[in-house]
């Protein structure tokens, strides 16, 4: 099973990347992560630490958006591309018949509650509520959390940027997720959770990286809407784990505060392959892909493959190191610092 997504030459010239995290598709990603319990190792942390944030209005929302299968396209509206209260000022101003569409698709996996009639009816007040429980499931949920969010979503967009650059579309699809294979004009997903064909016919297409998506890209179930495909990103599994305070953590930070693995950290800040940060601090490559190999096992960075290339860029615990000042030149290396070195 799967989607084939159809390309003309004109929806090729229109593949936009996201230039912002979607707030109301996080939100929707994140209600789905919360009821079926994908993702331990990754999620597991962030799910333990919203068991304290139970609100008894919120499993409202799980009629919309039920752990498997079709969840309400109207909550997940283009005009979140916009931010938050865009978004949600959207979905306000979702048309009766739309609504109606969407829960009546939903009607047909499990019955719905009483409360879902008068939103199918466009009633205002219904829609109101709907968009009080979406703003209080982003403020308990997902706003805590947006600096991770913003970080991967960054690092996933730049990623992408430059594989279309190095490879045109061809490379962007082999990056975004193991389960996209292009096979021009088509690009074909893998996956029991969708299956068909969704035929752009010169709409082009949005891709939205997602750090609540998982564990592969997701579409709108509806053609007729503007198309988007929503993947996941990159995840560092310690995202949310307590700063270590053992002894022999601090014996691996010292081995990272030589100035040549500092000076490859600072280097990748902003996303760069093993050749570019060989040239640029003077190093060897197979030096430098050592260095990496510490740094990405300390979990301060991240590395991907794009075509030929790997690409490295800074995790949150990264960027942390690298503005609380243990950068290469920042201050003077002591004598464990110049043995790490060595």
């Amino acid at each position: 099973m799967g989607l084939r997504i159809h390309f003309t030459y004109e929806d090729l010239a229109r593949v936009v990347l996201a230039e912002e995290p979607d707030p109301l598709w996080e939100g929707l990603l994140s209600l789905h992560l919360l009821q079926n319990r994908d993702g331990a190792l990754v999620f597991g942390r962030w799910r333990r630490a919203s068991r304290g944030l139970f609100d008894p209005e919120l499993p409202r929302l799980r009629h919309l958006a039920p752990p498997r299968g079709y969840s309400a396209d109207f909550l997940t509206p283009a005009g979140a591309a916009g931010g938050f209260e865009a978004g949600l000022d959207a979905m306000l101003a979702t048309p009766r018949a739309r609504l109606r569409t969407d829960l009546t698709e939903l009607s047909l996996a499990r019955p719905l509650p009483g409360w879902a009639r008068p939103l199918a009816d466009g009633d205002p007040q219904a829609l109101r509520g709907l968009a009080g429980l979406v703003r209080r499931h982003h403020e308990r949920f997902v706003a805590p959390y947006w600096s991770h969010v913003r970080a991967r979503f960054d690092d996933a967009r730049s990623v992408a940027a430059r594989a279309l650059l190095r490879s045109g579309f061809s490379g962007l699809a082999a990056g975004l997720h193991p389960s996209l294979r292009w096979t021009a004009p088509v690009l074909h997903i893998a996956g029991s959770h969708l299956q068909g064909d969704l035929h752009l016919d010169g709409r082009g297409l949005r891709i939205i990286p997602s750090f609540f998506c998982w564990p592969g890209p997701i579409v709108l179930k509806d053609g007729s809407l503007p198309p988007v495909l929503v993947h996941p990103v990159t995840h560092d599994p310690r995202w949310l784990a307590p700063p270590p305070d053992a002894p022999g953590s601090h014996q691996a930070l010292a081995a990272l505060l030589g100035r040549a693995r500092a000076a490859v950290l600072e280097e990748v800040a902003d996303g760069r392959t093993t050749s570019e940060v060989a040239a640029r601090v003077g190093l060897s490559p197979a030096t430098v892909s050592h260095h990496v190999a510490v740094l990405r096992e300390s979990g301060l960075l991240t590395s991907r493959r794009i075509g030929g290339a790997v690409l490295h860029t800074v995790t949150a615990l990264g960027v942390d190191l690298l503005e609380g000042g243990t950068t290469c030149g920042m201050r003077p290396r002591s004598k464990a610092m110049a043995r790490a070195e060595r």
